[in-house]
C-alpha cells in the first residue's frame, strides 16, 4: 500500500492543514477533534458500564432519609439501625460512584448489627439490597474454617455473591454480602490462642483481607471440589459486608464495663442513668473484643449499631403494617383461589400472646398463623368458597391440635 502524500486523519479524512492537531501512530492517525469525541465516547462508556453494575447514578441515589422511610415500609421499629444503615449504604455508593481522578480516596464503612435472634438483622440487609438493585448475598459463619479443614473457605462467600449476579464480576464488586451468626466464630477465650481455633479465630483472620479490600481468587463453584477450575479474580473494595449476630451473654460485658467505669458518688448517678432493661444500646467496640472478637477485624467493622428486643407491640404490628406482613402474605395466598380471608381483631392479639408465650419472636409469628391455615389451605383450594373468616375460638381450636402445642407441653 503507497504511503500518503498529505498526512490526514484517519477518522474524518481532514488533512493536517485543516485540524489544530494530528496525533500519529504507527500505522495511522487522529486529530485532535477526533480524539476528543472518542474521549467522550470512552467517558459514556465507562459510566453507562458503572451505572449498570449499580442499578443507580449519582443523580438517582436516595438520600438516608428516602432509604430509611423505604425501610420503614417493610420493617417495624428498629430506628435506630436503621438511620446507621441508610447513613452508611449512602456513603458507601456515593463512595463508588466518586471520580476517579479525585485526590481524597473515601474509605468503606462495613457494618456489624448486634441484636436477639429474630429482631431482623438479615432482613434489614435484604431489603436495602432489593432497593438499590444490587447483588446481594447471605453467608453463614458457622460453616466456615480456616483452609484446609472440613467446612468452607472463606472465599466461598464470594461464591455465593458471584452467583447472585449471574457471574457478572463488575456487579458482583459492587454488591453487599451479609455475614450472619459472627458471633460465632468469636475465639474461645479472651487470650490469642496458641493452637489452631479452625472455626473461630482462624476464620476471623481469613475474613480481614476480604473486609478491607483486596483482590480475591475466587473458585466459582467451591474450592476443595474443584480443585482444577479456574479461579475468578474479584475485588471486594466495593463491596459492602454487613455482618449481624445475637452475641448472646454481651449483656454480661456490658455491664462489667458500665460498672467499672464509675467510681464513688458519681457512680450512683451514673448507674441511675442505665437502662438495665435494654443494656444492648450501650454496646461498644470493647464489649465485642471481650466477647471474642480480635481487634482487627472490630477495626474493619467502623460503623457498630444495635437492635431492640421486639415487644408486645412490635409484635402486633409486624404480623400486619409491613408491605409483605404475614397477615397480607396469607390473604394473597387465598385471594390467588379467588377466596377472600378475613380475620376477627382479636385473633391477632391472640397470635402475638402465643408468640410470646412461646418465646419464638417474629419468626414464630408465622409458624403460628401457619399452624392455624394449615387445614384451611389444604381443604379450601378443592371447594367453591370464596369466603373465610377466621375467629379467635377457630384459631385456638386449629392450635390445639397442632404440633405447636404438643411441644409446647413437652418443655
Amino acid at each position: 500500500m503507497a504511503k500518503k502524500e498529505i498526512n490526514q486523519c484517519s477518522f474524518c479524512g481532514r488533512s493536517d492543514k485543516d485540524v489544530n492537531m494530528l496525533i500519529s501512530g504507527l500505522s495511522a492517525d487522529i486529530c485532535d477533534s477526533c480524539a476528543e469525541q472518542a474521549y467522550q465516547i470512552v467517558k459514556e462508556s465507562i459510566e453507562a458500564k458503572q451505572k449498570s453494575s449499580i442499578g443507580i447514578d449519582k443523580t438517582q441515589l436516595p438520600d438516608p432519609k428516602k432509604i430509611k422511610e423505604y425501610l420503614d415500609g417493610y420493617i417495624i421499629g428498629q430506628d435506630n439501625a436503621k438511620r446507621y444503615l441508610a447513613v452508611a449504604v449512602y456513603n458507601h455508593y456515593k463512595r463508588i460512584l466518586q471520580e476517579k481522578n479525585d485526590d481524597i480516596e473515601i474509605e468503606k464503612s462495613n457494618i456489624i448489627l448486634v441484636g436477639p435472634t429474630g429482631t431482623g438483622k438479615t432482613l434489614l440487609a435484604r431489603t436495602i439490597a432489593k432497593m438499590l438493585h444490587v447483588p446481594f448475598a447471605i453467608v453463614d459463619a458457622t460453616v466456615l474454617t480456616e483452609a484446609g479443614y472440613v467446612g468452607e473457605d472463606i472465599e466461598s462467600i464470594l461464591t455465593r455473591l458471584l452467583q447472585a449476579s449471574d457471574y457478572d464480576v463488575a456487579s458482583a464488586e459492587r454488591g453487599i454480602v451479609f455475614i450472619d451468626e459472627i458471633d460465632k466464630i468469636a475465639r474461645k477465650s479472651d487470650n490469642p490462642s496458641i493452637t489452631r481455633d479452625v472455626s473461630g479465630e482462624g476464620v476471623q483472620q481469613g475474613l480481614l483481607k476480604l473486609l478491607e479490600g483486596s483482590i480475591v481468587n475466587v473458585p466459582p463453584q467451591g474450592g476443595r471440589k474443584h480443585p482444577d477450575q479456574k479461579m475468578i479474580a474479584v475485588d471486594t473494595k466495593n463491596i459492602l459486608f454487613i455482618c449481624g449476630g445475637a452475641f448472646d451473654g454481651i449483656e454480661r460485658k456490658i455491664a462489667q464495663r458500665l460498672n467499672t467505669k464509675v467510681v464513688g458518688y458519681a457512680s450512683s448517678l451514673r448507674n441511675a442513668e442505665v437502662d438495665r432493661e435494654n443494656l444492648l444500646q450501650y454496646v461498644a467496640p470493647q464489649d465485642l473484643k471481650s466477647y471474642g472478637l480480635i481487634p482487627e477485624i472490630i477495626g474493619r467493622l467502623p460503623i457498630l449499631t444495635y437492635l431492640d428486643t421486639l415487644d408486645r407491640s412490635a409484635l402486633r404490628r409486624i404480623l400486619t403494617e409491613p408491605k409483605n406482613s404475614i397477615i397480607k402474605q396469607y390473604i394473597k395466598l387465598f385471594k390467588m383461589d379467588d377466596v377472600e380471608l378475613t380475620f376477627d381483631e382479636d385473633v391477632y392479639e391472640f397470635i402475638v400472646d402465643k408468640a410470646i408465650e412461646y418465646k419464638l419472636g417474629a419468626r414464630g409469628l408465622r409458624s403460628i398463623v401457619e399452624n392455624i391455615m394449615m387445614d384451611a389451605m389444604f381443604t379450601i383450594p378443592s371447594t367453591k368458597q370464596t369466603q373465610l373468616h377466621i375467629t379467635k375460638d377457630y384459631a385456638g381450636e386449629q392450635l390445639e391440635k397442632s404440633q405447636m402445642i404438643k411441644l409446647k407441653n413437652s418443655q
